[in-house]
């Protein structure tokens, strides 16, 4: 099979500072302020083209970190992203301008991914109808629900056919049918065999669509294998979590940081 993603190695480190002065002091002095911190680190995987891979974890794992990567919007600390294709991101309100209309942000995206004027101008109404965004794609983007900002980005990304698609909770806002229609659409472009990268809480939208799971935990991958593999051991896990107090969360979060 061919390769789609390749993940190798990659680590993303940020710096915590206490107060702003020592992040000043962090680039003009020689000693180093703040404290690192690890998104992720060491991570490895690899989608085949066709693949549907679902990121699981619980909130500050890693999940939307790794998919601002794999799109390009975040560079990785250390390590290499390897993309056989065009990538798009679906995330709520992910590359729109708040202070243009929703039309304008259309164009701007499609000029940005190389398509000339006749071909935004073809896609536009496609765009918008897919979005049901017909009275206010002419408002400013700063004005839109989330619901309206996530229907735009969907409608934008999938419309321009990408052939990686990474959806980071993009579902999760709006109502139940465009939900649907959405999932129908990703349907299709499964069945198309392009590659996709699903990011969410729902355990039941994942048994639905994916292929594989990548489950991170702390930034470090745990799993990777099979939603047969993976899933029952991931809510197996969440049911054990979910009755920890939060002295018993932090105790549990430290151990995994410490032992690798």
């Amino acid at each position: 099979m061919e390769k789609s993603i390749i993940v190798e190695n990659v680590s993303k480190k940020y710096k915590l500072y206490s107060k702003s002065s020592d992040r000043i002091k962090d680039i003009i002095l020689p000693k180093s302020y703040g404290e690192d911190f690890y998104a992720l680190r060491n991570v490895n995987f690899t989608a085949e083209k066709g693949d549907v891979v679902g990121f699981i974890g619980i909130n500050g794992s890693g999940k939307s970190t790794l998919s601002n990567i794999i799109s390009g919007i975040v560079p990785e600390t250390t390590g290499t992203v390897t993309l056989n294709g065009e990538a798009a991101l679906i995330a709520v309100a992910a590359g729109l301008k708040g202070d243009l209309t929703g039309r304008q942000n259309i164009e701007l995206k499609c000029l940005m991914l190389g398509l000339n004027q006749k071909e935004i101008r073809k896609l536009e109404p496609e765009i918008i109808e897919f979005a049901e965004l017909e009275k206010f794609i002419d408002q400013p983007v700063k004005n839109y629900s989330s619901g309206m900002k996530s229907r735009l980005g969907f409608s934008i990304s999938v419309n321009i056919d990408p052939e990686i698609l990474i959806i980071d909770e993009a579902l999760s806002v709006g109502d139940k049918a465009f939900a649907e229609k959405s999932l129908a659409k990703m349907q299709e472009f499964k069945d198309r065999g392009k590659t996709m990268i699903f990011v969410s809480h729902s355990i039941g939208q994942m048994k639905q669509f994916c292929d594989k799971i990548l489950w991170l935990e702390f930034g470090r991958v745990r799993e990777y294998g099979t939603i047969e593999e993976v899933i029952p051991k991931y809510e197996a896990f969440l049911n054990d979590y979910k009755k920890k107090t939060k002295a018993e969360k932090d105790a549990y979060r430290q151990s995994v940081l410490e032992s690798k």
